[in-house]
């Protein structure tokens, strides 16, 4: 594609640069600590618990600065969404460097799943009910799944085999941090066990 050589992109980016250094700069900023106090603030209340205002607030800017970077409470919460998915996708990535073991790499994950309860309840629920959240959590599973295959093509070598593995693994994850088990009266061993087991496939 013409767009990859790097000439190409080297003159794009140095116009870019020259049109809006001062305000990209800024901008990155403020962008960055907006998508900051927004998952903080989803992660306390909720989506329905908070406001543009309050992440605005939050960030330390006038309720209006929101409306320069981000449309709406949905826009953000989907930045937000991408931001957690890729901090998730690193954390494995490394486990998986340190060829950490499948029930370690179990933990780590559920920890970062707690560490976003409210959060990650808000996008479960929006899945349900906002066709554009719902959109982005299947775009994310489907960059999962590429993923996946690109870490190991010769053992699930379909997406239509990995699909039924990742949702097993995630509503494991989020059951396990939500403490769901424990409300169940029943120990979380087994389910740990098959959340490694589930992973093992996957890695």
């Amino acid at each position: 594609m013409l767009v990859s050589h790097p000439g190409i992109v080297k003159q794009v980016r140095m116009a870019a640069t020259v049109r809006t250094r001062k305000s990209k700069a800024s901008g990155e900023t403020t962008r960055e600590k907006l998508a900051r106090a927004a998952l903080a603030e989803f992660n306390a209340h909720g989506f329905d618990g908070t406001d543009t205002n309050k992440i605005a607030r939050r960030a330390g800017f006038a309720p209006q600065t929101f409306y320069r970077w981000f449309a709406d409470k949905t826009e953000i919460f989907l930045f937000v969404y991408r931001r957690w998915e890729e901090e998730e996708g690193a954390l494995i990535a490394e486990l998986r460097r340190k060829r950490t073991p499948a029930a370690d790499m179990a933990e780590a994950i559920v920890a970062h799943h707690r560490a976003t309860l409210k959060f990650r309840r808000s996008l479960r629920q929006l899945s349900v009910d906002n066709d554009d959240v719902r959109a982005a959590r299947a775009q994310s599973r489907r960059r999962q799944i590429a993923r996946i295959l690109e870490w190991n093509p010769k053992s699930i070598s379909t997406a239509e085999a990995l699909a039924p593995i990742l949702l097993q693994s995630e509503r494991l994850c989020d059951a396990l941090a939500e403490g769901e088990l424990k409300d169940m009266e029943v120990t979380e061993d087994a389910a740990r066990r098959e959340l490694a087991t589930l992973l093992k496939r996957l890695r």
